[in-house]
């Protein structure tokens, strides 16, 4: 079974079931597409039907074509966890196991788990890579996996600069609204349906005391102006029918997506250690969403929406640790450096969820080296070799290269294990002490001491 997150998702929208105990008996089976719409399907043998079955049915009732055996899978979702069915999963059963699967996989309080019921949603396979995605050509399969994407944008699962959301929100402002008009029906238009084109981090306005004072009736949120101008750039195809129309702008947005790192992964929660701060070195822990794909880990900030650690699978190592009473934990290894000179990294991500987690990752790198064998040799390769060369980006991703993107790596607001290996032994690395831990000083004359500058390159320990 494949993972997925706990915590928040697609299930908050309706709390829902799927799956009835009705045993042997014909019943119909709620399937829930990415736009909350419900798919009933007669099922005759509920009990025992697999999810590959259960996945031709639904192929079927939809009309959709053979690629969508590939790209897409069953899923159950609720509040607390997700899971990709494998195709001989039997979904009545793993209901009916689900219990026992929160209190492995979550650690949601036990009034919560009494009450969670997972559904069946129909959506992305996480192991459909995007160059086939690439070659799709059929409306309904594109629709899809827009509407998929579309939600993750708008519920920052897959967190994105302002200039991109401007540039999604104004295709789904065409795909919604039509051509743009210039006018003030236009703008009207967009401002109350803000929420469907932009994450709600942008729709909000600032509450200031100044502004309150202000009349709001016309004063544009954050992300307001930027969408208008982006929708008013939306390029247009002077012949076709809209059918096919419609189905370019569907591509553009699936497009775009493709140039987050993150696009297509499966989602799971957890927490890790802050850098301490402070006198008395104070840490704690910052919860996160990890992201897996078949390309590589994202950990993400989950309060701020933004990258705190990306990593091509070239570029890491990793383990599963939980023995006992202790809690389960991904480490993740990469390179890195301090004050210039190559060292390793440990990340610990602490989460029930560990366990899915190292074994997405296992199968994404199997799946790889066994459909691109050129890449072994970039797999097999020494995590701790030291920071090599980068491939050039592509146009694509060069874009969001920007200072300070969300996609980009903020390592410095992570604690992480440092040390290296001369080839004898394991020796921790710490971090220089470059001020005084006093900051109060006496500033009536030139201070009696200097604060004391370590002489070696890295102090270990």
């Amino acid at each position: 079974m494949d993972g997925g997150e706990g915590g928040s998702g697609p299930a908050e929208r309706s709390h829902r079931s799927s799956v009835s105990s009705a045993g042997a008996r014909a019943a119909d089976v709620l399937v829930y597409l990415m736009d909350d719409t419900a798919v009933p399907l007669a099922v005759e043998n509920v009990a025992s039907i697999t999810a590959q079955d259960l996945h031709r049915t639904i192929r079927e009732a939809l009309q959709l074509p053979d690629i969508a055996m590939e790209a897409f899978a069953l899923w159950l979702i609720s509040p607390l966890l997700e899971v990709q069915l494998k195709p001989k999963h039997q979904p009545y059963k793993v209901c009916r196991q689900w219990p026992e699967l929160l209190l492995r996989f979550t650690d949601a309080p036990e009034d919560d788990m009494a009450v969670d019921e997972p559904s069946l949603q129909f959506r992305r396979n996480v192991f459909f890579p995007k160059r086939k995605e690439l070659q799709v050509n059929n409306e309904d399969v594109l629709r899809l996996l827009y509407e998929e994407a579309k939600f993750n944008v708008l519920e920052v699962r897959y967190p994105c600069d302002v200039e991109d959301c401007e540039q999604l929100g104004a295709l789904v402002c065409r795909l919604e609204l039509g051509p743009y008009r210039q006018g003030p029906q236009t703008a009207c238009a967009v401002k109350q349906r803000l929420d469907s084109f932009l994450p709600a981090h942008l729709c909000k306005r600032p509450h200031t005391l100044f502004t309150a004072f202000r009349s709001r009736g016309t004063r544009l949120v954050p992300g307001e102006q930027g969408l208008l101008n982006a929708y008013q750039e939306v390029k247009e195809e002077t012949a076709g029918p809209e059918a096919e129309l419609l189905t370019r702008h569907h591509r553009a947005y699936l497009l775009k997506c493709h140039e987050l790192p993150y696009y297509g992964c499966a989602f799971f929660c957890g927490e890790v250690d802050k850098p301490a701060q402070g006198f008395l070195h104070r840490g704690g822990r910052k919860a996160v969403t990890v992201a897996i794909n078949l390309e590589g880990v994202h950990v993400i900030d989950t309060k701020e929406k933004h990258v705190l650690l990306g990593l091509r699978f070239q570029e890491l190592s990793w383990d599963y640790t939980c023995s006992g009473d202790d809690e389960p934990i991904l480490w993740l290894e990469f390179d890195g450096e301090s004050e210039g000179t190559p060292i390793n990294k440990l990340l610990k991500v602490y989460s029930k969820q560990a366990e899915l987690m190292s074994g997405l990752i296992e199968y994404c790198i199997e799946l790889s080296l066994a459909k691109e064998p050129g890449l072994a040799q970039d797999m097999k390769a020494s995590p701790t070799a030291g920071p090599g060369p980068q491939p050039p980006a592509t146009s694509q991703r060069h874009q969001l290269r920007r200072q300070s993107s969300v996609v980009c790596s903020r390592i410095q607001h992570l604690a992480t294990i440092d040390y290296v290996d001369d080839g004898k032994e394991i020796k921790r690395v710490k971090p220089k002490r470059t001020t005084s831990f006093f900051s109060r000083q006496l500033s009536l004359g030139p201070a009696a001491y200097a604060v004391v500058q370590p002489t070696d390159s890295l102090e270990q320990g």
